[in-house]
């Protein structure tokens, strides 16, 4: 056997023996489709770290990633900017990874945000890196630092966290980067924010000249350009942004009031296919009274925001990616780099301020190509804000339809097994129908013979009284038409049939 067959032969064999996950079936768009048809193994990239690529369920480079993987690995300043949910993280991943040799020392910095997004991109770090024996270490504000100095005494080649906590770290001598030729930013519009880049800038400090710097994001305003001309060297710039917005997020707006706003909320929930759904409000309060609210409406509902314990944050974090709960609200803490595949739709119950805030808020739904919904209920005041940031996106955002096509944000083989469950759901509710008609008929006739009234005809005298009553005091409610737009007055009203507002079956 020639050495070249045997090299295929053992390729093969690797290849054959790794677990793979099931296969995702769903549509992609252009986003993450239009590749130049690279695989992963162009790039000469370690058997383990390959296997770790496939055995979390890549099977090909995306645009970014074919673009920066190979830039990165040659040891170019980048920076790089494309659209949310289209395998940013991993375009920094991977080549991090492939640079990690065995010297036990920190070798690379990923920087990022927020709390949340530092966990999220630690744990790509171990699941692409599980076969390479590198060790991640994540560190964040709202941790104990007795925690970081002990995992710091030990071998770390890796660490994932925000600004702060970091040079905290560093100026106490704690980590030591003075072998780390790898400085990532991701979300980097942010991180140069006037709040994190005197940070930075002392961070920077702690590292070697001959650092390699990579920066990703999907907006890069004024700030992130005069950081580029001040310590990039040579940066290569990818700019895969055509568009601002993912293809496959349809966007609507429903013009309604401030009091109708849970209404509209409600009538949404109950016509939508949801698998999971993240809502948006502007301010921590209105996060914690808008979660109590869907609660009592009969809805799972999980809420988040900055002014929580970190460990509560992190636990809610965990427990809804893993599907406990199907619906989330949360302040904008939640909109940076956040990745849940199964989130379908997205619902701005407060309208953002800015487009910066907007398009990162939608790019939770529509993740790496996939379909989503993003709803934006707008008050009169929110009107003007809402024709600026559709005309800075270059978009422009629909009414909102009386039906929503359900083929726009669900995919296909969902689809399919709503349709299977619907005749079995609708057979089983007439089987019990016809069992409580007959319970219903037995006990009227038992009364009847002993000289009672029947159940039946006390409780439509009751009704007929409470009916009279409620059209004494709310003359206009029984007018009022159920549509999306949520018009009319009577806020405050939440009847609801519960039997016909369940939400679809969760689709992990």
């Amino acid at each position: 056997m020639s050495s070249s067959s045997q090299l295929n032969h053992e390729t093969e064999n690797w290849k054959t023996a790794l677990t793979l996950p099931p296969k995702d079936s769903r549509p992609q768009t252009e986003d993450v489709t239009a590749t130049k048809g690279n695989e992963f193994e162009d790039y000469f990239l370690k058997r383990e770290l390959l296997m770790g690529i496939f055995e979390a369920g890549f099977e090909r480079p995306s645009p970014i990633q074919e673009e920066a993987i190979p830039l990165a690995l040659a040891g170019r300043d980048i920076l790089a900017r494309a659209k949310n949910g289209t395998g940013k993280t991993a375009a920094f991943v991977i080549p991090t990874l492939e640079k990690i040799t065995n010297t036990p020392k920190i070798q690379a910095l990923i920087l990022v945000p927020t709390r949340e997004l530092a966990l999220q991109t630690s744990q790509v770090c171990k699941t692409l890196g599980k076969h390479l024996n590198i060790q991640v270490m994540v560190t964040t504000g709202g941790t104990t630092l007795k925690d970081d100095i002990m995992r710091l005494s030990e071998t770390v080649h890796i660490v994932v966290g925000t600004p702060g906590r970091i040079l905290d770290l560093a100026s106490k001598g704690v980590a030591d980067f003075s072998a780390a030729h790898t400085f990532v930013m991701d979300e980097a519009d942010k991180l140069l924010s006037p709040e994190f880049t005197p940070i930075i800038e002392q961070l920077l400090d702690y590292f070697p000249k001959n650092k390699q710097i990579m920066l990703f994001s999907a907006t890069f305003p004024m700030i992130v350009k005069n950081f580029k001309d001040k310590y990039l060297v040579k940066p290569y710039e990818i700019n895969l942004m055509d568009e601002l917005t993912l293809r496959g997020v349809t966007q609507y707006y429903a013009y309604v009031e401030e009091k109708q706003k849970v209404h509209c909320l409600n009538t949404l929930f109950s016509k939508l296919q949801i698998n999971q759904s993240i809502i948006f409000c502007n301010s921590t309060n209105r996060v914690e009274l808008l979660a109590k609210k869907i609660t009592e409406l009969g809805y799972s509902c999980f809420y988040s925001h900055a002014k929580m314990l970190q460990s509560h944050r992190n636990r809610v974090f965990h427990d809804f990616r893993n599907g406990v709960c199907r619906n989330l609200v949360c302040s904008d803490l939640l909109t940076r780099g956040i990745d849940i595949q199964a989130v379908n739709v997205v619902i701005n119950f407060d309208f953002p301020k800015n487009a910066e805030t907007y398009l990162h808020r939608i790019g939770r739904s529509g993740r790496f190509g996939h379909l989503g919904l993003a709803i934006n209920l707008i008050t009169y005041e929110d009107r003007f804000n809402l024709y600026k940031i559709e005309r800075e996106l270059g978009t422009e955002i629909q009414p909102i339809p009386p039906v929503i096509d359900k083929s726009l944000y669900v995919a296909p083989n969902a689809l399919e097994d709503a349709q299977i469950q619907q005749p079995n759901k609708q057979q089983a509710n007439a089987t019990r129908q016809h069992q409580q008609s007959t319970e219903q008929q037995d006990q009227t006739q038992q009364q009847v013979i002993n000289g009672q009234q029947p159940l039946q005809g006390q409780q439509q005298q009751q009704q007929q009284r409470q009916h009279y009553s409620h059209q004494q005091r709310h003359p206009h409610y029984h007018n009022r038409s159920n549509n999306w737009r949520g018009r009319g007055r009577g806020g405050g009203h939440h009847h609801s049939n519960r039997s016909t507002q369940k939400q679809q079956p969760y689709q992990q």
